[in-house]
């Protein structure tokens, strides 16, 4: 079959999608089945793959799916023990101390708690925690959800301590010769230390592209929810979102030169968050009287702003800002002690017995149904574990009555509910779409297909599109590790045939993927299930579209630059 007409149907299912969900404005309930029958049709006729592995795709991508619930519910758990306990009033009361303005709450709680969150254990969890929580702040659902994707992008690369880099880029790379003999020419003996390398420059790209995201996020909030909608309203407070975005960037980039790839986004998100509140607490850059911005009155908010979610603040009881606070410090200390590669007084193998604790629970089966496809699932070590217990330990804490915490519970469920016929055929989806290689047709992955595609048009322009491949990949496999997986040795050989640092290139690709969980459609529908938002998914990737085109683009043109100034030079 012609090559361009084989990248044209493995691009099939994100069209469906796109027409579907983002043009015509179908809810993900509908648009995702769609979606889903596109990719087994394709995968059984055209790329000829056994039913067997389709069936086993399908399961795995069922089995993530129920893993994304259980985050989901955890979180919403969380928020609704925070209302049900009392909590709730006082966390706002905290926000509005340093600014009753919501842009600053939303670049606080967004950009530098999302960061920390993301830092700490990644995959999608920043929007758990954060959108919620702004929601309880009086976010408008619909703002929240966009605030919360838009975030998803400069920390997203170092999440999970380090995953992207050191389990995807890594996982792509190892074994290759050509890889290691580029890194021997490069002075560099191992792979381990050719990563610390390759994450010292996404560093560096991200901090030259991220600078602006903090402005982006109340840009966006103004212009689509503020009463004169307006992008200027969103501007005037750029000395305050570049602050917020320095106080970030730059302990990201240090630790990233000096620890490697674990720590930037965890380390630079808790910095940044003390160095901002902590100048905000005293009035710097912050807006005061007739500049401080808000949202309209909510009974003029329109319908589709509005979740099912409601949080009805439990105003009954006072307390101290340490107990109201100590659920989200709790669940903070167990992602960080829960997932760092090492940890002083814990024994164990790795440096760290209670990692190896709570991963030692594993539900695994091999070669599903004769295939090469295998499940894994590692219930305590998933974030809605830490939700949970976090949540049932509050329980007591706050005092709650019996049938509060019924409330909390049923509420909780009510809510997951809507989020699941979704996710049930969006990540099965992108499990049949990512496994459709071996068929009797011979041809590559469908994700493979359509990148080669691009590679072969781009020629030595190809800089300009490797944030976007990587994008791509990040939209449709649902995470920044999945696409580095897919595409990191691909884009090494496209550097070394266009001529240009591979190095640098897979750089782009890293960068490119964490912008693309801005657009990732089972992100979008995970957030969107935390406030109740079910059905508006196309909108929010609508306008979440605007960050990552920027992001996407300018990375590009930075790539471009560095690697032709490095041609020139060299």
């Amino acid at each position: 079959m012609p090559e361009l007409l084989l990248a044209l149907l493995s691009l099939m299912p994100i069209l469906v999608v796109g027409v579907f969900l983002v043009g015509l404005r179908w809810p993900a309930s509908r648009a995702m089945p769609l979606s889903y029958l596109t990719a087994v049709a394709l995968a059984l006729f055209v790329w000829k793959v056994s039913f067997a592995q389709v069936a086993a795709a399908s399961v795995k991508g069922a089995v993530i799916a129920v893993t994304l619930l259980y985050i989901i519910f955890g979180a919403i758990l969380l928020l609704n023990v925070l209302r049900e306990g009392g909590a709730l009033q006082r966390i706002r009361q905290t926000f509005t101390d340093i600014s009753p303005d919501r842009r600053v709450q939303a670049i606080i709680i967004g950009w530098l708690f999302g960061s920390f969150i993301e830092g700490s254990a990644g995959f999608g969890t920043p929007a758990a925690v954060a959108v919620p929580l702004m929601v309880g702040l009086g976010f408008p659902p619909l703002a929240a959800v966009m605030v919360g994707m838009i975030i998803q992008s400069t920390p997203v690369s170092f999440g999970a301590v380090g995953t992207p880099i050191l389990i995807g880029v890594k996982g792509s790379l190892e074994g290759s010769s050509e890889v290691m003999a580029y890194f021997e020419s490069m002075g560099i003996s191992t792979l381990d230390d050719g990563l610390r390398m390759i994450g010292f420059r996404v560093a560096l790209i991200h901090a030259s592209v991220g600078i602006l995201i903090p402005l982006f996020v109340v840009c966006m909030l103004t212009r689509f929810f503020g009463e004169k909608k307006s992008w200027k309203e969103g501007l005037a407070v750029w000395p305050f979102a570049i602050f917020a975005a320095l106080a970030m960037i730059v302990p990201y980039v240090i630790v990233a030169c000096l620890l490697g790839p674990e720590f930037p986004s965890l380390l630079g998100g808790l910095i940044g968050l003390s160095i901002v509140v902590f100048a905000g607490q005293r009035g710097f850059l912050v807006p005061k009287g007739d500049a401080i911005w808000d949202f309209p009155e909510p009974g003029n908010w329109p319908d589709g702003w509005r979740g099912r979610m409601i949080l009805k603040v439990n105003t009954t009881k006072t307390m101290s800002l340490m107990r109201a606070w100590s659920p989200y410090f709790l669940v903070a200390i167990l992602l960080v002690l829960t997932r760092v590669p090492s940890l002083p007084g814990f024994a164990g193998e790795s440096g760290n017995g209670l990692k190896d604790f709570v991963r030692s629970v594993v539900l695994s089966k091999e070669n599903l149904f004769g295939t090469h496809i295998s499940l894994k699932a590692e219930p305590l070590y998933i974030p809605g574990a830490v939700f949970v217990f976090v949540s049932l330990v509050s329980i007591p804490l706050f005092r709650m009555t019996g049938q509060q915490a019924r409330s909390a519970f049923a509420d909780s469920v009510k809510t997951i509910s809507l989020a699941s016929v979704a996710l049930l055929f969006a990540v099965p989806m992108v499990q049949v779409f990512l496994n459709s290689d071996g068929g009797t047709s011979g041809y590559e992955t469908m994700p493979f297909v359509l990148a080669n595609a691009i590679a072969n048009v781009a020629g030595g322009t190809w800089p300009m599109f490797a944030p976007l491949i990587g994008g791509m990949g990040a939209a449709v496999a649902g995470s920044n590790t999945n696409s580095n997986m897919m595409f990191s040795l691909f884009q090494f050989g496209v550097g070394q045939r266009v001529g240009y640092d591979p190095g640098w290139i897979i750089a782009l690709q890293a960068v490119g993927g964490a912008a693309g969980n801005m657009i990732c459609v089972h992100n979008v529908v995970a957030a969107s299930a935390v406030v109740g938002l079910a059905g508006r998914e196309g909108e929010i990737i609508r306008r979440t579209a605007i960050p990552f085109c920027y992001y996407v683009l300018t990375a590009g043109l930075i790539g471009t630059w560095i690697v032709t100034v490095l041609s020139f030079s060299g």
